[in-house]
Order: structure tokens, then C-alpha cells, then sequence
């Protein structure tokens, strides 16, 4: 019997598509990016998706970091737990003691026989997140740290150089007198006041947040934010907004939307901003180091990481490991890095991306956008690696609480540190007992 070619042609077409379509592994990745930021995550997974055929990374937005957290433990506990998941640096003790609930991205990474070498990376951020043993646990990803930004324009209107920002405390208040004659209603404010006034300030002024390293070498650490010098700070930052040179906007990063509409002319904050600024500010501005006491021996040091890492979560498939080890891999290139950092103002979390950007010219005709960079790689000491402590999310409410007492005039600078450090420490050894081997 002859079959009619146009049959032929009908059945093989058929009996192709009853083939098996080529599988593709489906690479879950909460995370807790938003406008700028959010399409930048977007815009990595669909990069690493049209590279290669054999993953998809599939990104979600869960909510704000502590959101996301609660969000992960909850799908965690019901067997549905991403593949991935962004955790901010405050939550990395808690992460650590989560013993079965993650796998560590060094083994990840080996089991999956791809090179990872955490050398590469700034040493002030991987050792952050290594452990004592020295396996790196969670792979850096939108690493930052505090700088300093001020509005241009708002500097020339009142007299003030343009060219050069305040970089001690008392040139912030003799700038912030001068905006407020000039009729600025707020000279100065600050987001993540926790973070950027209390914890970098630490750092960047070498002395101690907490003992034991600020809980490095040891989830029995304790709170040391009550001594004369972060007294003397917040008594500064307390006398600022009696006179209406500091105004309070609020926590987290809320106060950045006063920045970039034109409304604050000074903002202490992530250096993760950037990528808002530059997209979103209708005037001249300007990036640089925190400002610090010159009175004050060894000051300053280096500022402390912030922004978040990727865990990776226990109980998956092994393609799953091995897509997440390439996807590592991808967002890792010296290119892939640069670019990022270009966008975002987030760290070059490895020294050939930095070295990469600055060759292309990056950092000379962007002037400030390196200040992130070079505060991160100064020399580091036990005063200023980072911070690690257990609740530490509930260590950084407590530090808003009580500032925000200082704010309102309703408590000394005194009153509300003591009682950050008493509060906190409760809240250390609360984690201890929940901890204990």
C-alpha cells in the first residue's frame, strides 16, 4: 500500500511532537528587590536564562528581607522552600544556627563540580559569610555598605563647595546650618539609622559594637553601644534635630524617597541606592565616605557589610544544586559583576570586577561611585569585620525604638543606649538558650 507523501509528512509530524520536549530544571529565587533594583534582579535571571538551555531561574519578590525570612521558614517547615533565598546580612546568625535547612554554597558549588575560589572575592565580604571553619556558607550577592550623598545643586544655592562633600560630623552641622538659613526644611537625614549611626559608625570609628568581635567568634557576645563616644553621637544627632538640621523620615530605607524628590539635601544609606539616584534625582548630586569624628584615634577604619547574600535550601534535587552552582557561576564573571556594580552601586563583591570597572573608566566619570568600594578594603580589625549576632533583626528594632525616643525628646542619648544594650542582650541570650548544642 502507498501512503500519500502528504500523509507521511502528517504522521512524522505527529510522531515528533510526541517526543519528549528538551526538560528544563525550574530554579526557585525569593528575593526581596524592588523598582530599580527589582528589575535588575529580572533582567540577571533572564540573562543567565538566554546563555544556557538547561535552567531557568525563576525570581519572586516575597516581601521586605524580614517578610521574605518568615515567608522561607513557614515554606521551609511545609516542604516547599525556594531553591534560593535572598537573606539580608542581619539575618545571617540566624541562618548559620539553622542546622539541615540550608546547604553551604562552598559544597554546593564542589558537589556540582564547579570551580569556586573565595579568594576571589573582597576579603571583607567573604569572610562575613564563612564559617569558622572557613566553608563559605552563602554566596555574596548585592553586598553594600553606608556612604554619604548630597544634592549639588541644593550645596551651591547655599554657598557651599560642590566639589568636595562635609567628611567630619561637625562640617555636616555647619553644612546643614547653612541649607536651613537658606530655608531648607531638611538639611539632613538618614535611612537605616540603625545600620548607618550606630552599627557603621562602630566600624568606621573602630570601636566595638558588641564583645567577642561583634559576635564573630562567638554567639555569647554582648552589646557595647553605650560608650562615650556613641553617647556623645546621638547626643550630636539629638541636638541636630532639636534645631531642624537633622529631620527624622523614618526606618529602613524610607527616607530615600526625601532625598531623590529634592526635599532632604544630605542622606546617610546604602550605597545600593545608587542605582535610584541616578535613574530617578533631577539635580547634580554627589557621593563620599561617612563623615566621622576627627578627635577620634584610628578614625576612620572601614565601614561594615550590608545588603544580603543567597542561601541556598536543603531537601532538592541534584540538577537543582547544579543549576544553582551555574547560575553562581554566571553572576560571578568579572563582567556579569561590573555591570551590576555600574547599575546598582552595590560592591564588585570580587577584585577582578573592581579592577574590571575601573579600567573601563567607570569611577572617573562617575566620580564617588568607588567610595563604597574603598571603605570596604581598607584595613579590616575585630572592631570592624561586620556584625554578626543572634536575633539580631530584633536587636535592629529595639535600636529604632529607643532612637526614635531620643528623636522625639522623650529620651537622653544615654537612656535609650542603655537600654539598646540591655534590651539587646536580652535578646543575645535568648538566641543562646534557643541555640545551645
Amino acid at each position: 500500500m502507498r501512503i500519500p507523501l502528504k500523509s507521511f509528512a502528517a504522521a512524522a509530524g505527529l510522531a515528533l511532537a510526541a517526543l519528549p520536549a528538551h526538560a528544563v530544571t525550574e530554579i526557585q529565587w525569593w528575593h526581596s528587590m524592588t523598582a530599580v533594583n527589582g528589575e535588575w534582579v529580572n533582567d540577571l535571571a533572564r540573562q543567565f536564562n538566554e546563555s544556557q538551555t538547561d535552567y531557568k531561574i525563576v525570581p519572586t519578590y516575597k516581601g521586605t528581607y524580614d517578610e521574605s525570612m518568615t515567608a522561607s521558614i513557614a515554606a521551609f517547615r511545609a516542604g516547599n522552600a525556594p531553591d534560593i533565598l535572598q537573606v539580608f546580612e542581619v539575618g545571617t546568625a540566624t541562618m548559620m544556627a539553622s542546622k539541615g535547612a540550608i546547604v553551604p554554597v562552598a559544597q554546593v558549588m564542589k558537589d556540582a563540580g564547579v570551580k569556586f575560589d573565595p579568594s576571589v572575592y573582597i576579603p571583607a565580604v567573604a569572610s562575613y559569610y564563612t564559617a569558622p571553619n572557613g566553608q563559605m556558607l552563602s554566596f555574596p550577592f548585592n553586598s553594600s555598605t553606608t556612604i554619604f550623598y548630597f544634592n549639588k545643586d541644593a550645596f551651591k544655592a547655599a554657598g557651599l563647595p560642590t566639589d568636595k562633600a562635609p567628611s567630619t560630623w561637625p562640617e555636616v552641622v555647619a553644612a546643614a546650618a547653612k541649607l536651613k538659613a537658606l530655608g531648607h526644611r531638611c538639611p539632613f537625614t538618614t535611612a537605616w539609622q540603625n545600620w548607618t549611626q550606630v552599627e557603621s559608625f562602630s566600624a568606621w570609628h573602630n570601636v566595638e559594637f558588641a564583645t567577642k568581635a561583634n559576635g564573630l567568634q562567638g554567639m555569647d557576645a554582648r552589646l557595647k553601644v553605650d560608650s562615650p563616644l556613641h553617647q556623645r553621637h546621638i547626643e550630636n544627632l539629638a541636638n541636630m534635630a532639636k534645631q531642624g538640621l537633622f529631620v527624622y523620615k523614618g526606618r529602613s530605607n524610607t527616607p530615600e524617597a526625601s532625598f531623590v524628590s529634592g526635599e532632604c539635601a544630605m542622606i546617610t544609606t546604602s550605597s545600593g541606592f545608587y542605582g535610584n539616584v541616578s535613574k530617578n534625582a533631577k539635580f547634580q548630586y554627589g557621593l563620599a565616605a561617612l563623615p566621622y569624628y576627627p578627635d577620634v584615634p584610628g578614625a576612620p577604619q572601614n565601614t561594615i557589610i550590608g545588603g544580603a547574600s543567597l542561601w541556598v535550601m536543603s531537601g532538592k534535587p541534584a540538577d537543582h544544586y547544579k543549576g544553582v552552582a551555574k547560575f553562581f557561576q554566571f553572576i560571578s564573571t568579572p563582567e556579569v559583576q561590573s555591570a551590576s556594580h555600574k547599575r546598582t552601586g552595590y560592591l564588585p563583591v570580587t577584585m577582578a570586577a573592581y579592577e574590571l570597572t575601573d579600567k573601563s573608566g567607570f569611577y572617573q566619570q562617575n566620580p564617588g561611585t568607588d567610595v563604597a568600594v574603598t571603605q570596604m578594603i581598607r584595613k579590616v580589625t575585630d572592631k570592624s569585620r561586620g556584625i554578626r549576632l543572634g536575633n539580631y533583626l530584633q536587636i535592629r528594632a529595639i535600636e529604632d525604638e529607643e532612637l526614635e525616643q531620643v528623636w522625639a525628646g522623650k529620651k537622653t542619648a544615654k537612656e535609650a543606649l542603655d537600654a539598646i544594650v540591655k534590651r539587646g542582650n536580652e535578646q543575645i541570650e535568648r538566641f543562646q538558650r534557643a541555640n545551645k548544642n
